[in-house]
């Protein structure tokens, strides 16, 4: 069975999957996984492995470890360095934007100009596909990182950093949800290229997330992933109602409200 799951073949090109490839997991969807949500650079995986996108999405929350340690190892280097506590948390965040090439924050833009911009499902669509930003989505961003920054500097004020860990690799892991249970709004994209993701990767990428915030927090993890999980449905449901499905941009808004949760939730705990 375990040989089953984790099925990697060896081919011509180099270590790769084969196209009908359909193990739960391979070695491989971590690498597909980073290429698709950091600016990383990392090694380019085989073609072959590109045709399990959609069953890569267990491996989201491994991306989250590593975009939350990179942004928390610089927030460790401006705290031994003495800055004030708002200047770690701005760089913290300047450090998790750098590392996923500001996709996420990209993504919220454009769904706050196009949902609230347009009248009509297509219209709204439009608008999100343009590469301009409008007033909702300057002002998304801006509150957004405002919220932020504010959140993360009350962390690094109870030397609670673990949370920008478990907040980066918890709102990964929703990101598959949405991904599974709303359907694309659109038939071009890069959310409608990784198609659908099975439930089990789905699941799996759950339990991940939720086993690495209880083992880092403890019972500390409930409040922020059940009010995570909250503000998700809020915004699938939005979205559902407003463009009939979800969208890149979608995920990317789903990504960012919902750390934005975790974080403030849990400094409003600590």
């Amino acid at each position: 069975m375990f040989n089953q799951c984790w099925h990697i073949n060896k081919t011509r090109k180099g270590l790769g999957v084969s196209k009908n490839d359909t193990a739960l997991f391979s070695l491989l969807d971590i690498n597909v996984a980073s290429v698709l949500l950091t600016r990383l650079p990392w090694p380019r995986p085989p073609e072959e492995a590109f045709a399990r996108q959609s069953r890569a999405v267990w491996a989201f929350p491994l991306v989250g470890i590593i975009v939350g340690g990179l942004g928390c190892g610089i927030a460790w280097i401006a705290i031994f360095a003495q800055l004030p506590v708002f200047a770690v948390a701005g760089l913290t965040v300047a450090g998790l934007v750098a590392t996923t090439g500001a996709m996420h924050e990209d993504g919220l833009a454009d769904t706050v100009d196009g949902l609230w911009g347009g009248f009509t499902p297509e219209r709204r669509l439009e608008i999100m596909k343009d590469s301009h930003i409008g007033t909702y989505g300057v002002l998304a961003l801006l509150l957004s990182q405002v919220l932020r920054v504010t959140a993360i500097a009350a962390l690094v004020n109870a030397e609670f950093l673990t949370g920008v860990m478990v907040a980066c690799v918890f709102s990964r892991a929703l990101m598959a949800a949405v991904m599974k249970f709303l359907p694309n709004a659109r038939q071009t994209g890069l959310s409608h290229s990784v198609g659908a993701p099975p439930i089990s990767a789905v699941l799996a990428g759950l339990v991940l997330a939720a086993l690495y915030a209880l083992g880092l927090m403890g019972s500390m993890a409930w409040a922020p992933m059940l009010l995570a999980v909250i503000a998700c449905v809020i915004v699938a449901r939005i979205a559902k109602a407003k463009i009939g499905g979800q969208t890149g941009d979608i995920l990317g808004a789903t990504q960012q409200i919902t750390e934005i949760t975790f974080l403030l939730t849990l400094s409003a705990l600590i």
